[in-house]
């Protein structure tokens, strides 16, 4: 059952026990990469299946968008048959992800402990809302660590209330954390030839990836709030309106200022002991915000866009997502593959000898369920 593929993680074999987004957003990345994944699912399914609208002739394009590249098999842990089948396909694998609530697998011996007294090589990945202590028992939703972690709190306008990301980010994130972790533990297991369990959980992530405002607390005792569009520690660096809509602008630093200040035809004010450096401009934004708006305002988004861009200045429109994709196309970055009938985002990782593989299309519940069971009981 087991075929070999292309790709930098050809030849290894993961068992995806987990479901919804940030344990199968995971898999589908390493799935891209060569890797076999076997979906493990309930009989009723992973619940994404049923997160619709959107659909693609039926199915639900959430689900799409992270299972492709994977094998699907249901299998009842309650029934002994296919509680067997699920421990021998982890005794078979080289890694192995669940997110589970913490324990919630050592009543099916497929635990960590139990899994690994079996196969010792076994990189055992697990993802949770809170970890494994005094937060073990709280449901792991993206949303409830959007609100926990004080990102709402910086979302939003000033005055308004506080929003939410417009996606699951720290699901995501911490997806990606757990495969930095998994393939850090594969390294380790090709020098030891032991495995080990890596844990990841939400909560965790999102404080590591609030990055400058977690580190503004922890280290300088800052509570951040939400500025709307405003960076707290850059100007500009938000959306300024021009002569038909607001246009993303950005001076990272002194010398993008000055670009900035050229093309806009404001020598003076580099040289202006307000606005010289980025500390001076972040404090006095008031009073430079205006002064670029009345610049901006006799052109263009379009039209600032392509000279500001050209002379070096970091700069952007607002677009839907429609729009993302045509610029990504437009510059060469190939943003949308076939997987069979099923068009799927590409993988963002480009390799120079083993790039990524869009073999199979995101299955269907059971799918290789016959073939799967026939292979463990070989």
């Amino acid at each position: 059952m087991v075929q070999q593929s292309t790709g930098p993680l050809s030849g290894l074999l993961v068992a995806d026990f987990s479901r919804i987004l940030a344990g199968p957003y995971a898999t589908m990345l390493l799935a891209d990469l060569g890797a076999q994944v076997i979906k493990v699912e309930s009989p009723g399914g992973d619940d994404t299946r049923t997160w619709m609208p959107p659909t693609r002739d039926g199915v639900s394009t959430y689900y799409l968008g992270i299972n492709r590249n994977k094998r699907s098999v249901a299998l009842d842990l309650k029934e002994p048959a296919d509680l067997a089948a699920a421990q021998e396909l982890a005794r078979r694998a080289d890694v192995m992800i669940e997110n589970f609530r913490p324990g919630g697998l050592a009543r099916f011996g497929l635990d960590y402990d139990s899994v690994a007294a079996s196969n010792d090589r076994i990189v055992y990945a697990s993802i949770s809302g809170f970890g494994t202590g005094a937060g073990r028992d709280f449901p792991g939703y993206d949303l409830m660590v959007q609100a926990i972690s004080g990102l709402m709190s910086l979302t939003g306008d000033p005055d308004g209330s506080p929003y939410r990301a417009g996606i699951s980010v720290f699901d995501v994130m911490a997806g990606l954390h757990a495969n930095i972790g998994i393939l850090a533990a594969l390294r380790h297991r090709g020098e030891t030839g032991r495995g080990q369990h890596v844990e990841v959980n939400l909560l965790s992530s999102a404080l590591s990836g609030l990055v400058n405002h977690s580190s503004g607390y922890v280290a300088g005792g800052t509570v951040p709030f939400r500025m709307g569009n405003a960076h707290p520690s850059l100007f500009p660096y938000e959306p300024l309106p021009t002569a038909d809509g607001e246009l993303i602008v950005i001076a990272g630093n002194d010398g993008q200022f000055r670009k900035l200040c050229q093309v806009l035809d404001l020598p003076g004010l580099p040289d202006d002991p307000r606005f010289g450096r980025n500390q001076d401009r972040t404090a006095n934004r008031e009073e430079l915000r205006p002064l670029l708006v009345q610049r901006l305002a006799q052109r263009t988004k379009d039209e600032w866009f392509r000279d500001l861009l050209a002379a070096g200045v970091p700069c952007a429109p607002i677009n839907t997502i429609d729009g993302g994709v045509a610029l990504a196309e437009e510059l060469g970055l190939d943003p949308v593959v076939a997987v069979g009938d099923v068009p799927g985002v590409r993988n963002p990782i480009t390799f120079s000898d083993t790039p990524a593989r869009y073999e199979l299309p995101p299955p269907g519940l059971d799918e290789h369920g016959e073939e799967i069971r026939a292979w463990l009981k070989s």
